[in-house]
């Protein structure tokens, strides 16, 4: 499997390495915390990690920290407008429960 990305979601990180005038990609990982056990990390990827596991989407590169990738493999990283608020949204087939608020969930 892999992780991807839906099309505005990678319209969206194209546009932004842009603005920023640098970066090769995006980076995704999990760290632990909140109430449900785990929370996404996303940042954008100035150069490639050493050891992840890179996958290309709509042309946009795709990094994962090895440790991380049993929990979001199979994910799929959307970009969403919904009325006042927009933002990356993690369609995450793996995911058990998630706590009420939505910022972390558990496998």
């Amino acid at each position: 499997m892999a992780v991807t990305l839906s099309e505005r979601a990678a319209q969206h990180v194209t546009s932004y390495l842009a603005k920023r005038g640098k970066g090769v990609g995006i980076r995704l990982g999990v760290r632990t915390t909140g109430c449900s056990g785990m929370a996404y990390k996303l940042e954008f990827a100035d150069e490639a990690p050493e050891g992840d596991e890179v996958f290309t989407s709509h042309g946009v590169t795709v990094f994962v920290e090895p440790k991380s990738l049993d929990y979001i493999d199979g994910t799929e990283l959307d970009y969403a407008r919904e009325v006042l608020n927009e933002g990356f949204k993690f369609n995450n087939p793996n995911v058990k429960n998630e706590c009420g608020c939505g910022e972390s969930f558990n496998v």
